[in-house]
């Protein structure tokens, strides 16, 4: 009886450390995402020239607007659904990152803005959504647990 009784307390510690990783992760990926969707948020601002002069761009403006706005309402969604958050997470950063890698091309083939700090920003951040889109990838099997 008294093996039965010790099992059931491990088994019980085992699936509130599952939970609280679970937690955890969540809460990471919240703030992933929350950080990217500022960082375009941001990198709007600099395009729309509010911020800082000389890097105006209507069209890198209006584009990362719309992913800074899409990763922004991803966020949310995880605190509404919060059953969902990595499945959220996929879809808004793959979204984040087909988009940014159009971006890229834009700026090799000379269409969209072609300064140090573009290229800089698109190089770290496909890197930063690639990273956070395997988390997200990985993690989804835990959200029900």
């Amino acid at each position: 009886m008294e093996s039965s009784t010790i099992e059931s307390s491990e088994n019980q510690a085992d699936d509130q450390t599952r939970w609280g990783e679970v937690i955890s992760r969540k809460r990471t990926m919240r703030a992933l995402l929350g950080v990217e969707g500022i960082s375009f948020v941001l990198a709007a601002i600099i395009h729309a020239g509010m911020l800082v002069q000389g890097y105006a761009h209507r069209e890198a403006m209006i584009a990362e607007s719309v992913i800074g706005a899409v990763l922004l309402v991803g966020v949310t969604i995880t605190w509404i659904r919060p059953h969902v958050t990595f499945s959220i997470a996929v879809v808004v950063q793959g979204f984040a990152l087909l988009v940014s890698l159009i971006g890229a091309w834009t700026i090799i083939v000379g269409v969209g803005p072609r300064t140090v700090p573009d290229i800089v920003y698109h190089g770290i951040i496909i890197v930063v959504l690639i990273v956070g889109l395997g988390v997200a990838w990985r993690a989804r099997g835990t959200e029900s647990e």
